[in-house]
């Protein structure tokens, strides 16, 4: 008899241990910030997101460069291996986005083939959780003076923007217009006008494009974009709260870590939701660290008045 109850406890042990081993999650699973360096060397922003569906499928999502976050319907990992494809989006060709990464101790490495064919050599770390507790505010601070572009400098393209009548104007499509400074948790006030199927943004730490455009418009893009106060492709507003193009809009943003609450005009469009990852046409994806504020300008004209910022102390 205790023989039997000693098979017995051995063979439960057993059962558990097994049951334990495959309910185990595979390393790949979570959010990950991903670098690539293109042919030139420069680094490139991106992020995908992995977790099991049902009985151990993994599916996620995927933010490429440029464009909006698209699903991932399968990935596979094998041998220490990632492995999924997705349809090309903004990207140049018809074949599929090819993805290939190895577990490297606790991050990823190797190759997205884009659908033209170039390789993207990438890394990868486990994006950061970004749970930091309503933080106490510093003195606001005025980030445009109304004369000229002091405190601010462009990135691509070629510059458009300018200082008319106390108004940072861009007078058609160019350069983003980037803060010299760098925050970490922020209240930001800002004013924008744009023109009939205008589209801007408003770059939260220079990774998260709150969405500016013309929301009165019947857009094809409106699902992936959401509209004026949106999150870029990740966070939809409640409610359509834009006065349309021509009229001033008011855009009242909170950022602590990775919660975001926009107010449109009075009215909060969202309220705090967590931003998953950066959004397309990010600066970089080090998402741990400050990061400045950045104006959309390569779309087309824009206005934008009365930016005023209170930094956490």
């Amino acid at each position: 008899m205790t023989r039997l109850r000693f098979v017995i406890a051995a063979i439960c042990l057993l059962t558990s241990s097994l049951a334990a081993q495959e309910s185990a999650p595979p390393p790949v699973v979570g959010t990950w910030d991903l670098t690539l360096t293109a042919r030139d060397g420069r680094p490139l922003p991106s992020w995908l997101q992995v977790h099991v569906s049902g009985n151990g499928v993994l599916v996620g999502r995927f933010q490429g460069v440029v464009g909006s976050v698209r699903p991932i319907s399968r990935l596979t990992y094998t041998n220490d291996t990632l492995r999924f494809a997705i349809p090309p989006q903004w990207e140049a060709g018809s074949a599929d986005l090819q993805f290939a990464g190895v577990v490297a101790g606790d991050g990823l490495a190797g190759t997205i083939t884009d659908p033209s064919g170039n390789p993207y050599p990438f890394t990868a770390v486990r994006a950061p959780a970004l749970r930091r507790p309503t933080p106490l505010w510093a003195p606001v601070r005025q980030l445009f003076n109304g004369t000229d572009l002091t405190g601010w400098h462009t990135v691509g393209g070629t510059n458009q923007w300018s200082a008319v009548n106390g108004v940072l104007t861009n007078a058609k499509g160019g350069a983003n217009l980037v803060t010299d400074a760098v925050f970490t948790d922020f209240k930001l006030h800002v004013e924008v006008r744009y023109p009939p199927k205008g589209n801007s943004g408003v770059y939260l730490r220079g990774r998260h494009e709150m969405q500016v455009e013309d929301s009165v418009v019947t857009n094809a893009d409106a699902e992936a974009t959401g509209g004026l106060g949106a999150i870029y492709g990740f966070l939809i507003p409640n409610q359509n709260a834009s006065n349309g193009a021509g009229k001033w809009e008011t855009l009242d943003v909170t950022l602590v870590g990775r919660l975001v609450t926009v107010v449109l005009n009075g009215k909060r469009i969202i309220s705090e939701q967590e931003i998953p990852g950066p959004t397309g046409g990010a600066l970089d994806s080090k998402e741990g660290a400050p990061g400045p504020i950045m104006l959309q300008g390569d779309h087309g004209p824009v206005e934008y008045r009365n930016l005023v910022l209170t930094p956490a102390r």
